[in-house]
């Protein structure tokens, strides 16, 4: 199973990056929505960190990762 998750990266006000992940992204994301909503979080002050409320967008990327569980369990 592959599992993909869309990882938004911001530094907040030390300047340390903090990270935000939603899990099954839709597939025809764009750079533009992406970047619109990263914005619209930084400008609705909703998430805060334990150094400091998220202050600038550091990056976005979606992680793909695979998982092949084994039936071992009875």
């Amino acid at each position: 199973m592959l599992i993909k998750r869309l990882e938004l990266q911001f530094f907040n006000e030390a300047g340390t990056r903090v990270t935000l992940g939603l899990v099954d992204p839709r597939e025809d994301l764009t750079d533009v929505e992406v970047k619109e909503a990263m914005e619209a979080i930084l400008a609705g002050d909703v998430f805060t960190s334990p150094r400091g409320d998220l202050a600038a967008i550091a990056g976005a990327r979606i992680v793909a990762r695979e998982v092949t569980e084994f039936s071992v369990a009875e």
